[in-house]
C-alpha cells in the first residue's frame, strides 16, 4: 500500500499512526504539508515518511490512494493544486465535511474515482466511526483500500447515497460534542451536590463509559435498558421525569437534525464556484 496524504494534521496523523501500529511502514506514506513545524512533528513521529512542502509529481507517483485531509474551506485550492498529478491514481478519498464528490471531481479536472468519508474525533484515539460513500466509478479494490485505511482509526459504515453523509455528520460527526455536553452537565451537577472535583469527574466519565459498554454488550434497545434502571417511584424515575418535563429528548433530536441540515447548507455553499 502506498498512500499520499494532502494535509498532515490530526486526522492524517491518526490514520497513519493506526496503519503503522498494524504493521505498515512509514516509508509507505507521503504527506504534502506546507507548514514547517508540522513537517518536523511528522518526521519525528514517523521516521522514513516522505514529506513534501508542496504538491509535485513525486509526491503522487505510484500512489495507490490519495487522501485529501485538508479543511473544507481549503479543499478547492488543494484539489486544483494536485489535479495535474493524480490522473492515474486508482482512487482518491476526501475526509472533509461538506465537500461533495461532484464538486471535488470538477476541481480535479474531471477525476471520477472519489470516495467521501465522514470520520469523527474519537478516530484520534483509534475509537472513531466513519461514514463512507463512493459512486459506481470506484471499484471493489478502491472501496476495500479506503476501508482498510479508515479502519485503522475505528469502525466504518458504508452508505448507498451521498446525501446520507449529511445525516452521518449530524449523528456521529457532531456526536462526540453532544456526549461531551452531557458529560459536562453530569460533572457540574456532581460538583453542585458537593462531590470533590476529582470524584465528580471520575464518577461522570465512568458512568458514561460503563453505560456504553453495557449497551454494546446487550441485545436490548436503549429504551429497554433505560426502563430497567428506572424503578417506579425511585430516584431515576424522578430524574427522568425532570428531563421529560423539559422535553430534553425532543430538543436533542432537533439538535442532531439541525446539524445534519447545516451540513447540507455547507455543501451547497462550498460547491459554489467563485
Amino acid at each position: 500500500m502506498n498512500v499520499t496524504f494532502v494535509g498532515g494534521g490530526n486526522m492524517a496523523t491518526a490514520l497513519i499512526g493506526g496503519l503503522v501500529a498494524q504493521g505498515a511502514q512509514p516509508r509507505d506514506f507521503r504527506i504534502v504539508e506546507p507548514v514547517a513545524a508540522q513537517q518536523d512533528k511528522l518526521a519525528a513521529r514517523f521516521p522514513g515518511i516522505g514529506i513534501f512542502g508542496e504538491a509535485t509529481a513525486g509526491a503522487f507517483s505510484g500512489a495507490d490512494l490519495v487522501v485529501l485531509a485538508v479543511k473544507p474551506q481549503h479543499m478547492r485550492m488543494a484539489a486544483q493544486a494536485i489535479a495535474a498529478y493524480v490522473t492515474n491514481v486508482p482512487v482518491m478519498m476526501t475526509i472533509a465535511a461538506g465537500t461533495r464528490s461532484e464538486d471535488l471531481a470538477r476541481w480535479l479536472s474531471g477525476y471520477p474515482r472519489i470516495v467521501r468519508a465522514m470520520p469523527n474525533t474519537p478516530a484520534l484515539v483509534g475509537a472513531g466511526i466513519t461514514g463512507v460513500y463512493a459512486p459506481a466509478s470506484v471499484d471493489a479494490a478502491g472501496r476495500a483500500l479506503a476501508t482498510e485505511v479508515l479502519e485503522a482509526a475505528g469502525e466504518v459504515v458504508w452508505v448507498e447515497t451521498e446525501a446520507m453523509l449529511d445525516a452521518i455528520t449530524g449523528v456521529s460527526g457532531s456526536g462526540p460534542a453532544y456526549v461531551f455536553y452531557f458529560l459536562e452537565a453530569l460533572e457540574r451537577a456532581a460538583l453542585d451536590l458537593g462531590l470533590p472535583a476529582t470524584a465528580a469527574r471520575k464518577l461522570s466519565y465512568a458512568t458514561f463509559a460503563g453505560a456504553i459498554r453495557l449497551a454494546q454488550a446487550s441485545d436490548a434497545a436503549p429504551e429497554v435498558l433505560r426502563a430497567q434502571v428506572t424503578s417506579k417511584g425511585g430516584t431515576t424515575e424522578c430524574g427522568i421525569g425532570v428531563l421529560d418535563a423539559h422535553d430534553v429528548k425532543a430538543a436533542f433530536m432537533s439538535a442532531v437534525k439541525a446539524a445534519a441540515a447545516r451540513a447540507t447548507e455547507l455543501g451547497d455553499a462550498l460547491g459554489k464556484d467563485a
